[in-house]
């Protein structure tokens, strides 16, 4: 049976596997690494001819405080009971957490791309915590702009697909091969996969079994981030540019690309669906470093060549973590705090965005 739903349309299902995440390559990605397996958490992908980018640009008008105005509708910030004695639906935890350097304050939320309605209870979709730094910060940093990822679709194709079927140029015959094996329940996805680089056929492949798991990309965080963040004055920035995005990916050999695809072959989709699984269970936890250590375990299981995989890691996930870190310090400035939503695999371990907060003197403490 199809793992892909009735309504399918290329246009439609290509969006959606970008939306997915970041931590990409390698959690979600990659399951890679972000939806970032992406991997944790990643947007999307998409660009012109690539070309360097400038730094994201300034905060908006600063919040006076942490002082915490008006909510928006939507959002409950009671105790979660009622007078009847029952306790409301409960977020999801996930990993958030407050940096700060003198009066400067960077408040950074792991996200997945994907999710479940009841992450996201619509009386409090997210803990009081959560809810306060959003009001509090006049920014909101997201891995691409929602404007920029609008662009997409017609970059994605660009740069990842080919009029001919040249996926199968692309792969040696045994691994052309397997991903007929895998796709032997889906003709009309196959068919389209013939045509992408493998880089795009990797994402492809492990959204498949990501959608057969149930997530859907409407309760990705980012987009019910979108629907809390009500503020007037307040703006939604990207800490990357389209360009950089879809670099990100063009720019990998064709034996990294392979590499990224072999990764994906490696399981069974039950053996995928859960991972994908856990990787949401760990994040609904909260606990970023646990996150990277299980993803980290699961990429030294799955890597079919650890040089290459390394290699993939640095480009998808660590020169990613150091450009975030360089863009939302810049955003951030003296009682102007900016609230970061990235992929939760971007987060954790000694190169990950928290670290590299640290090194560069922020205290970072769970918020």
């Amino acid at each position: 049976m199809s793992v892909v739903p009735d309504s399918y349309d290329k246009p439609r299902f290509v969006r959606a596997a970008f939306a997915k995440t970041t931590a990409i390559v390698l959690s979600f990605v990659l399951l890679t690494a972000g939806i970032c397996v992406a991997p944790a958490g990643f947007a999307v992908v998409g660009s012109r001819t690539p070309q360097a980018a400038g730094d994201a640009g300034s905060a908006a008008a600063p919040a006076a405080a942490p002082s915490v105005p008006a909510a928006p509708p939507r959002a409950d910030r009671s105790d979660g009971t009622t007078a009847s004695g029952p306790v409301r639906a409960q977020p999801a935890h996930m990993p958030f957490y407050v940096a700060t350097k003198g009066a400067t304050t960077i408040y950074v939320l792991g996200t997945l791309h994907v999710g479940f309605a009841s992450d996201y209870p619509p009386e409090q979709p997210f803990r009081k915590p959560i809810l306060a730094a959003l009001d509090a910060s006049p920014t909101l940093a997201l891995e691409i702009s929602p404007d920029e990822l609008l662009l997409s679709q017609d970059d994605v194709n660009r740069y990842g697909m080919c009029r001919s079927e040249c996926l199968i140029d692309y792969l040696p015959d045994a691994m052309w091969k397997k991903v007929e094996t895998r796709m032997r329940g889906n003709p009309e996805a196959l068919k389209q996969l013939r045509h992408t680089r493998p880089w795009l056929a990797s994402m492809l492949i492990e959204t498949y079994d990501t959608l057969k798991a149930g997530f859907q990309s409407e309760y990705g965080t980012e987009a019910q981030l979108q629907n809390v963040y009500l503020r007037v004055r307040g703006k939604i920035v990207g800490l990357e540019t389209l360009n950089e995005q879809i670099s990100t990916f063009t720019r990998l050999t064709s034996a990294q690309q392979r590499e990224m695809l072999a990764q994906d072959l490696v399981q069974t989709p039950a053996e995928n669906v859960a991972d994908v699984k856990e990787l949401h269970r760990l994040w609904r936890i909260g606990d970023a470093d646990a996150l990277k250590a299980w993803d980290d375990a699961k990429s030294n299981k799955l890597a079919r060549n650890p040089a290459l995989a390394a290699q993939v890691d640095g480009r998808v996930v660590y020169e990613r973590n150091r450009r975030f870190v360089q863009r939302m310090v810049a955003l951030a400035a003296p009682d102007k705090p900016v609230f970061v939503a990235i992929g939760a695999l971007h987060l954790g371990g000694e190169r990950g965005v928290l670290e590299l907060l640290r090194k560069r003197g922020f205290v970072v403490v769970p918020g």
